[in-house]
């Protein structure tokens, strides 16, 4: 986690903990007020989404106001800085280990199911639509209908939602995608299930509900292989 993030955060919890001693619903009856409660609700954000738990508001406000008030702090900056960013570092490496044990066990369990299919590289698949089309090639473009959940079931993205369907290059998306697709034909609709190593890893996407060393699910519909675009050749392109 980016130690401007670990700052917003700690700033929600001052925020909220501010927001506890009154009543919700403040009245805002100044542009400061206005722009004072819209800091509040955007640094808060961050705060609702963390898996940071149980800190003491009190040591956060009194260092606030301990900096603010140019008083003598108990913790220099460079202190501060290396204490939060062990701690988020320890928060993060923690979950990811535990995402990681989650997703094996969920996948040794779901292939014994009846139907799931289990590839050489650990991807899982079930087929709910077998199509009669042509199947892609990794540098082929595809038009995919998706949804996209956690293993408890949490939904992260999908495309059925917007109501538009997805055009991209298969050998450009997460690997777990990619060999899926390619086992697909047009028409096709299947359920498929992504150990970490062939989604995200340890990274995740930026703003997503997906963790790192998350087990993906994914209901995917290949409607399309849209044709190349031939471009044309030197010889045929007049000169102006």
């Amino acid at each position: 986690m980016k130690l401007s993030h670990i700052l917003l955060v700690a700033a929600a919890v001052v925020t909220m903990a501010s927001c506890n001693k009154s009543k919700s619903g403040s009245k805002l009856k100044t542009e400061i007020d206005s722009v004072s409660y819209a800091i509040g609700v955007y640094i808060g954000q961050p705060f609702a989404e963390s898996d940071v738990k149980n800190l003491n508001t009190d040591q956060i406000i009194a260092g606030i106001n301990d900096v603010v008030g140019k008083k003598k702090t108990t913790l220099d900056i460079q202190s501060s800085n290396m204490i939060l960013q062990g701690f988020f570092n320890h928060i993060g490496k923690v979950n990811s280990e535990k995402a990681l044990k989650e997703g094996k066990e969920f996948l040794a369990k779901n292939k014994e199911r009846k139907g799931v299919i289990t590839t050489a590289s650990g991807l899982q698949y079930e087929v709910i639509k077998e199509g009669t089309g042509p199947s892609p090639k990794p540098d082929d473009q595809v038009t995919v209908h998706y949804k996209g959940t956690l293993i408890n079931d949490t939904v992260f993205d999908s495309s059925y939602a917007r109501g538009e369907p997805l055009t991209f290059v298969v050998n450009q998306v997460i690997p777990g995608w990619g060999e899926a697709l390619q086992l697909m034909k047009v028409g096709s609709k299947f359920k498929v299930y992504i150990p970490s190593q062939l989604g995200y890893g340890e990274q995740s996407p930026r703003g997503s509900k997906i963790k790192p060393n998350s087990t993906l699910i994914f209901e995917m519909e290949l409607l399309n292989i849209p044709p190349k675009v031939q471009e044309p050749k030197a010889s045929t392109v007049k000169k102006k």
